[in-house]
């Protein structure tokens, strides 16, 4: 049982209009019409601080805030190993179905962000995996750092190398992707992030490690995706753009977009993708730091070592 939270919204454009009540029930359609319009009497939902009515139209730009009493978050693995630690860093192995960050409106306590901080309570991500990725992430442990480890990501100076089961046989041992990724329209959230064509740059490269099939199974491979980029869901996106998926993922089909009729939301599990290897220059001396997190067993390598 976590001790609750206050959710801050601020209105993009796609909830401009839209009465306030609407708009709950659509983004958090956990909670009922009922639940919502009692939270709203109660004094419980606020529009730029102020207590709000179920009928007002909402504004972009507004902010739209809400308490939650506390709950009962879902079990979740509870454990990062740390893979290096210093002063001003500090790396640790995320487990596959740890959030990262809270958010969803299901976690909370139950995140990495958490079961960091009790042990350095300073400490501050860098960066984000989704839920179901596990692998390396990095952490900063001053202001300082965070700052030079941010222009870092910003001017693609830190390289970032991934795992992933993918469904099919690609045609090419190496291949890039480029496809622009953006926002398309969504059932649920209203959108989310995609291949599009008037997106942001996005660039992944692709290297086959294994052909795989047999036992009655599709034909899937393992991948190793360099991505010089940092888009969001970039290498499900990429690799399904490129007609190769990743096996499970309820999310992204063919061509990069959300599968025809999918509920499915970004962080729903499934998948295989691992965050193998992540290099960057130190903060303080500008050594070459390089951290790396053993996969998973099913997204290991022939000539991988077991351990």
């Amino acid at each position: 049982m976590n001790r609750g939270h206050t959710y801050r919204e601020q209105i993009g454009a796609a909830g401009a209009g839209r009465a306030v009540l609407a708009h709950l029930c659509e983004r958090f359609e956990r909670a009922g019409p009922a639940e919502w319009q009692e939270r709203i009497s109660l004094g419980q939902v606020r529009l730029d601080d102020a207590p709000t009515a179920a009928e007002v139209r909402l504004r972009a730009g507004q902010w739209l805030s809400w308490d939650r009493p506390p709950w009962v978050e879902p079990p979740v693995p509870l454990d990062a190993a740390v893979l290096h630690e210093d002063e001003l860093l500090l790396a640790v192995a995320k487990p596959r179905g740890l959030p990262t960050m809270p958010g969803g409106g299901l976690y909370l306590e139950h995140t990495l962000l958490s079961v960091v901080r009790r042990r350095a309570p300073e400490a501050s991500p860098m960066h984000r995996l989704g839920r179901d990725t596990s692998g390396v992430v990095l952490f900063a442990r001053t202001a300082e750092a965070a700052r030079v480890v941010q222009a870092a990501f910003r001017a693609r100076q830190v390289r970032k190398v991934y795992r992933a089961l993918c469904a099919g046989h690609p045609a090419l041992d190496a291949f890039s992707v480029a496809a622009p990724i953006g926002e398309v329209s969504h059932p649920l959230l209203g959108t989310v992030h995609a291949a599009a064509a008037g997106g942001r740059t996005a660039s992944s490269r692709v290297r086959v490690l294994e052909r795989r099939q047999g036992g009655g199974e599709p034909a899937s491979a393992l991948v190793e995706v360099e991505i010089e980029t940092g888009r969001p869901h970039q290498i499900r996106i990429h690799l399904a753009h490129a007609g190769h998926p990743l096996v499970g993922d309820p999310l992204y089909g063919m061509g990069g977009v959300p599968l025809p009729g999918t509920r499915a939301l970004p962080g729903d599990p499934g998948y295989l993708l691992h965050a193998l290897r992540l290099e960057l220059d130190h903060p303080v001396d500008g050594r070459r730091l390089v951290v790396e997190c053993a996969p998973p067993p099913a997204l290991r390598a022939p000539g991988d070592r077991r351990g």
